[in-house]
């Protein structure tokens, strides 16, 4: 199937979101976010997937099988002003409203020690993770201040990392807790705006990136243990259940982790 262009003029797209409420998934094409997105879709949203490269954003779209009046496909580098503002100006034009944001997109750097890492991966990091995050969140308050009915929800894809590091973590770990401040922030100013704003934090998804654990990862006492992993199809389920509450309700933050992993406690 291919994705939706986007040509639908702004009042059709104001039609459109009469019949269905409007989701934006960014980090749409693989784990966490292809999960979401498959959710939002399987319960009757419309939804809009952001990410770097379009070809995943496709697949994502040809797995779920639904009709091309129900997506649109965005290339969009979050960390970018200019794109960020596009990727709303699109949203506003297809469909008319915004009625959730999950701002998932991210990544991380290899697990090297903080002395040994360069600048440009720390920026890389603080750019997809933070700034990113905070771009989509303006441009969402932006749109759902606006558009009526007015409001809306936004929820951030925290981590695990947001409560406790792994080791050799630091700018993965600096910009989870950031993105907490960030939650706090805006679940505060929302509230005269109608617009709500909660946290997902999320351990041992089972996805490309966690691949790894089964094998073992690094613990904080240095030795090297594989990990539970859990489906991730649950964790884009979670994020449903936040989405639809209604907007007098918020969850400010939520945890959900592989039952046996090594978080609470002592491991």
């Amino acid at each position: 199937m291919t994705a939706h262009t986007g040509t639908q003029g702004g009042s059709q797209g104001a039609a459109a979101s009469a019949h269905a409420r409007v989701a934006l998934v960014t980090g749409a094409g693989t784990g966490i976010g292809r999960a979401a997105t498959l959710a939002f879709l399987g319960d009757g949203y419309r939804v809009v997937l952001a990410g770097r490269r379009v070809e995943p954003l496709e697949g994502v779209i040809a797995e779920a099988g639904v009709s091309a009046e129900r997506v649109l496909a965005v290339p969009t580098n979050v960390g970018d002003p200019t794109s960020v503002r596009a990727l709303f100006a699109r949203i506003e034009q297809v469909f008319g409203r915004l009625d959730v944001l999950f701002n998932n997109a991210g990544s991380g750097t290899p697990p090297v020690p903080i002395d040994e890492l360069r600048f440009e991966q720390w920026q890389a990091v603080v750019d997809a993770n933070l700034t990113g995050t905070f771009l989509c969140t303006q441009e969402a308050f932006r749109l759902m201040k606006k558009q009526q009915p007015r409001g809306g929800r936004i929820i951030n894809n925290g981590s695990i990392s947001a409560h406790a590091p792994r080791p050799n973590s630091a700018p993965y770990t600096a910009t989870k807790h950031g993105v907490t401040g960030l939650t706090r922030a805006s679940a505060l100013d929302g509230r005269p705006f109608d617009i709500a704003c909660g946290q997902i934090d999320i351990g041992n998804a089972a996805t490309e990136m966690t691949d790894r654990m089964k094998d073992g990862v690094a613990q904080a006492d240095g030795s090297m243990r594989a990990e539970p992993r859990m489906d991730v199809a649950h964790v884009g389920q979670a994020v449903l259940q936040m989405a639809n509450l209604p907007l007098e309700t918020n969850v400010l933050f939520m945890t959900i982790m592989a039952t046996k992993m090594p978080f609470v406690g002592r491991g």
